[in-house]
């Protein structure tokens, strides 16, 4: 079997490896220090994105987007998780349930967005519901020709610098009516209750939002009635995807930073890389990498060959769980390998090393997707997850 990665999936990775190094790299440590970059920064990130063909990769070209297959995505989500502070952040992807908007929809918002001109957040979370979406409160009434949203969402990723929001909210507050609105941000009833502090830095805010009384047409439905918990877990997929295809990224960079200083630092008159304890800390870090690597690019590119969407949820999981779980250990020796310099905020180890935490919570902590790969072998048996 051939295994090399076909030449436009090697030059969207050549891409995306560039504009990580010249675009992102040098905004980190100004991030770290000041916890924000200024609009102007922004701004011109946003436009090398453009400039650099990296705007809408996850949707189609007829829609605007750049029509990249899943191994495309994964190797571009790859290069840029190896930027700290979650600068990949700045290359939005536009929500994948965008495409089952209406043609209005798709004009108004999945374009603009593709083109970087809009921006969307997501909002799932809640106070009382994380995991468990059953237990979402945030009620959609009908009202007239619309519906009138009451509620709170917290951890909306990327809620400052988005103008519209993605919210799941349940109809009449019916739990068999989960529903997907498309809300612009500046709608009447629409308030920041604050921007909570977290371990990591990152290049944009995750606010808590509250929904009161806000008024929307009946066209605001994303998909159909009922139909928003299928679209919430197509959009946790994708996220999943692209979490295991960044944390294999800055899994990588702290191995090739970790690998050169012990190469270069000498104690007790001998290189790092001359203790074993560092050379198998190094090794470990090397084959947990590779194995991580193996399974993130086999699933991608079965789901371009058509993989069952059953198949695509089942996998999604287990590399994410996998890749997450993989970073930390890696960041973690990595932190050791640098001593006290690997706890320096100026080194991107120590970035990293925060940055990896969250992806073991959110998008669906690393107990739900056992859950979900339980149920799976339950239910299917084994060979969904060994079987060639």
């Amino acid at each position: 079997m051939d295994l090399t990665l076909p030449p436009a999936a090697t030059e969207w990775q050549r891409r995306a490896r560039v504009f990580a190094e010249t675009e992102l790299f040098p905004h980190e440590v100004a991030l770290e220090l000041n916890g924000r970059l200024p609009a102007e920064t922004l701004d011109a990130i946003r436009r090398a994105v453009v400039a650099h063909g990296l705007n809408g990769v996850n949707h189609s070209r007829e829609v605007g987007g750049q029509g990249c297959t899943q191994l495309e995505q994964t190797l571009i989500s790859e290069e840029l998780g190896k930027a700290t502070g979650a600068l990949w952040g700045t290359v939005s992807h536009p929500a994948i349930a965008l495409k089952h908007g209406t043609p209005a929809q798709i004009e108004r918002y999945l374009r603009p967005s593709c083109r970087c001109e809009r921006r969307a957040a997501v909002a799932i979370t809640e106070p009382g519901a994380g995991s468990d979406t059953d237990a979402i409160r945030t009620r959609a009434d009908r009202r007239g020709n619309g519906f009138v949203l009451n509620g709170e969402k917290w951890f909306v990723t990327s809620g400052d610098v988005a103008d519209y929001l993605i919210v799941h909210a349940l109809v009449e507050g019916r739990t068999d009516q989960p529903t997907l609105f498309l809300v612009d941000k500046a709608s009447a009833g629409i308030s920041i209750r604050r921007e909570p502090k977290f371990t990591h830095t990152y290049v944009f805010a995750h606010p808590e939002f509250v929904f009161e009384n806000v008024m929307v047409d009946a066209d605001a439905v994303l998909g159909s009635l009922g139909g928003g918990l299928e679209l919430t877990k197509d959009w946790f997929v994708e996220a999943r995807l692209q979490i295991a295809a960044n944390c294999l990224g800055a899994a990588i960079r702290a191995l090739d930073l970790a690998n050169a200083w012990a190469g270069e630092r000498a104690q007790f008159g001998r290189k790092l890389h001359e203790f074993q304890a560092i050379e198998f800390m190094l090794a470990d870090m090397a084959v947990e990498i590779m194995a991580a690597k193996s399974m993130i690019y086999r699933v991608a590119w079965e789901i371009d060959q058509g993989l069952d969407r059953k198949l695509v949820h089942a996998r999604a999981s287990a590399i994410k769980l996998y890749a997450s779980e993989m970073a930390g250990r890696v960041l973690d020796r990595a932190v050791q390998i640098f001593g006290g310099r690997g706890y320096m905020r100026e080194n991107p180890v120590e970035r990293l090393n925060r940055d990896v935490r969250v992806d073991r919570i959110w998008e669906g902590t690393s107990e739900i997707q056992r859950g979900i790969i339980g149920r799976q072998l339950r239910k299917r048996g084994p060979g969904v997850f060994t079987s060639w």
